[in-house]
């Protein structure tokens, strides 16, 4: 598997939370970064947050926090943009990032290989996730080759969608399944949370 940098977007407002990060919320005795970091670690050369704002709310973790290259909160292709910038500036023996949301707290321990492996097969240079009928296009993994493209595409021509933009590439699917715990619950609501504690209880692992 090639070396790859993986990519925690944490850029998002929040807004069903009523603001605040997400990701710093609590699922059973950790926060749900500590968890996307702990699944997604072991996958990975190195991590990366993406958030705007003080960076100082992620000092815990030690890891780079960087922010959005493309201003007015894009949405989170500008995220994916700014970790691909991070990676050739800083890393440039590494090729590929693997983008998850902050705010996914049971994230497979294989997302990594298995979106490779999904890549390789269909020759493309972008993979994403499905579980059950839905698709993840932010739970991805990106060439580094592409983001001048990228660029181009949020700068110039203001797009905004993963979809429209991952189309002109082609790009993989990898499928999980949704049952007995879909592995890209995300928590975007007060709802969603008591929901992700529960499955914590129920599915420790």
């Amino acid at each position: 598997m090639p070396p790859t940098l993986g990519l925690v977007l944490a850029g998002g407002r929040a807004r069903r939370m009523g603001g605040g990060d997400k990701a710093l919320l609590r699922v059973g005795d950790s926060t749900i970064l500590d968890r996307v970091l702990a699944r997604l670690g072991p996958q990975c050369e190195r991590l990366l947050i993406n958030a705007n704002g003080d960076p100082g709310r992620f000092a815990a973790t030690r890891l780079p926090v960087v922010a959005d290259d493309v201003g007015g909160f894009a949405g989170p292709l500008a995220g994916i943009l700014a970790g691909l910038d991070w990676a050739a500036r800083n890393e440039p023996g590494i090729r590929w990032v693997v983008s998850v949301p902050g705010d996914c707290p049971f994230l497979p321990r294989d997302l990594v290989a298995r979106l490779h492996a999904a890549r390789a097969a269909q020759s493309v240079p972008l993979a994403c996730a499905r579980s059950g009928a839905w698709s993840h296009p932010v739970v991805a993994l990106w060439s580094v080759d592409l983001r001048e493209d990228l660029r181009r595409a949020l700068v110039e021509e203001d797009l905004r969608k993963i979809d429209l933009w991952t189309a002109r590439h082609g790009i993989a699917v990898s499928d999980w399944p949704d049952e007995p715990l879909d592995p890209f619950f995300n928590v975007n609501t007060p709802e969603d949370l008591e929901v992700a504690n529960r499955l914590a209880r129920l599915h420790p692992d």
